[in-house]
């Protein structure tokens, strides 16, 4: 994993996360079957606050989940078994309830997939939507920012 510069026409520096296609992965064409691009943003994603120093298991910890509201990717090439697939995140919008992430998935320089997923902060206790807690939108400033 590594810290890069922008993504989508943002300023915000963006993490690195290799993924080798397992065969699982693919579909009767032998390619990596639509469905499975939202599970490898799952990983780029959670990669990435790792990679800014927090997990979510420590936000789920502090008492808040963030749960997708919404989630889209656009298709543009195919990645076979065995590939490497480079998976970059960027989290440019980060607002008082919930904040976006944003990937590029390549191949070698090849773009594949670009997609969101759209979060919002719900307190584990109530179940419902809350305002990012201050400790929480400080760590999240700080990880856009890094």
């Amino acid at each position: 994993m590594r810290n890069s510069g922008d993504v989508a026409g943002t300023d915000h520096a963006f993490v690195e996360v290799p993924i080798r296609v397992r065969y699982g992965d693919t579909d009767k064409m032998g390619v990596v079957y639509y469905g499975i691009y939202p599970l490898y943003f799952e990983m780029a994603r959670s990669e990435y606050l790792r990679t800014k120093g927090f997990t979510y298991k420590k936000i789920e910890e502090m008492g808040y989940y963030l749960v997708v509201v919404d989630m889209g990717a656009r298709y543009y090439n195919n990645a076979g078994y065995d590939d490497l697939v480079i998976v970059k995140t960027s989290m440019p919008e980060l607002r008082s309830r919930g904040l976006t992430f944003h990937y590029k998935a390549y191949k070698d320089d090849t773009l594949l997939v670009e997609g969101h997923t759209k979060h919002l902060c719900i307190s584990s206790e109530e179940k419902k939507a809350v305002a990012i807690p201050p400790y929480l939108m400080k760590i999240l400033k700080d990880a856009q920012a890094k």
